[in-house]
């Protein structure tokens, strides 16, 4: 059996004061996101730090983990494109989908 990565009962802790309204606000984009806020706030915490290249190395590192999933390699790869990238591609993919279900 394969240990996990992470672990909420063994991933470090850390408590964080946030500015009146900021939570309402990560909530709601954790949510169109399909993400918990504690997901979402790792995500921006993340590409933040790839854009400022403080996190390529440990970054590729788990991008080759064989404990990670295709679908978590995928997301990881796609954390590391620009927001413009990112953007690009979502509607790309949303143009296809509409493409499709008009086929059907």
């Amino acid at each position: 059996m394969k240990q996990a990565i992470y672990s909420s009962r063994t991933a470090d802790k850390f408590v964080v004061r946030l500015p009146e309204g900021m939570r309402e606000r990560i909530a709601v984009v954790a949510r169109n996101h399909h993400r918990s806020m504690n997901s979402e706030i790792i995500a921006r915490l993340e590409q933040s730090m790839l854009q400022e290249g403080a996190l390529d190395e440990g970054v590729s590192m788990r991008l080759d983990s064989p404990e990670l999933t295709l679908h978590e390699r995928e997301l990881l790869h796609f954390r590391q494109l620009s927001r413009r990238q990112q953007n690009a591609l979502v509607a790309l993919i949303a143009h296809d989908a509409e493409l499709a279900a008009e086929e059907s």
